[in-house]
């Protein structure tokens, strides 16, 4: 599929990706788990050059989750070196694309030289004005919610809001994602059919890609292919046909 096949006035503003099958991809070149996320840095720069040249404007990779830190600490050390490498090697493309680096999650609970790195990175990269693109590093939708529970609270016990003005909206301001409009596609290699903790709130209403390919095989012409997906499927958001035809 070529990039002509898109609907440029049909675009989803944000998407978000679970990069999964490093492993599984790493156990069939019978090498080690680590070989499988140094390959996945081929399929990140692609589709983040990707979203950027098609004119997607947000696009989140599900890079490290909470639960990631239960894994083998050889994984664990392998993946953060590979982190800290990864961020200094890609920081003058991000540059050159004209993209915008951002970070959600517990950041605080990285190595202190991802942290540096990542903060030097974002830094370096905030005056770009293309793609927005967000890493999710430490970071669970769980995680999110109840980190999210806790300002409004405090807010609340310091009456700079009351209980009368909390509904979805103002919630959403506590998220990490508060200056990120919600996913209109997720998309999930690996065929695995679960979100994984992964933007619960976020994703009431997105649309869902799953695909059976590993994550370092997944490349722009894939990207395309979602998309394109994404834009044959009617959005209700709880509404039948007819009413959104009417509205259309």
């Amino acid at each position: 599929m070529s990039m002509e096949m898109i609907d440029k006035s049909n675009l989803p503003i944000h998407i978000a990706v679970i990069m999964d099958g490093n492993g599984r991809w790493a156990k069939k070149q019978g090498a080690r788990r680590i070989f499988g996320h140094q390959n996945a840095i081929k399929a990140i720069r692609d589709i983040s050059e990707g979203s950027a040249e098609i004119g997607i404007k947000y696009l989140t990779l599900y890079a490290f989750s909470t639960e990631n830190w239960k894994r083998p600490k050889a994984e664990i050390k392998g993946l953060m070196e590979l982190l800290v490498a990864t961020i200094r090697k890609e920081t003058e493309t991000l540059i050159k694309n004209n993209i915008i680096l951002k970070a959600i999650g517990d950041i605080g609970s990285l190595p202190p030289k991802c942290q540096r790195e990542l903060s030097e990175a974002i830094e370096i990269t905030s005056n770009n004005s293309g793609l927005t693109l967000i890493l999710a590093l430490s970071y669970s939708g769980r995680w999110d919610i109840v980190e999210g529970v806790k300002s409004l609270l405090k807010d609340v016990k310091n009456k700079l809001i009351s209980e009368e003005d909390i509904n979805q909206e103002l919630f959403s301001r506590y998220l990490s994602t508060s200056n990120i409009p919600d996913p209109e596609l997720l998309i999930r290699t690996s065929g695995e059919m679960r979100i994984s903790n992964f933007l619960l709130w976020q994703m009431a209403y997105t649309e869902l890609y799953i695909t059976e390919l590993l994550w370092p095989d997944f490349r722009k012409e894939h990207l395309i292919e979602a998309i394109i997906s994404y834009q044959k499927r009617e959005r209700r958001f709880g509404k039948i046909s007819e009413q959104v035809n009417l509205e259309g």
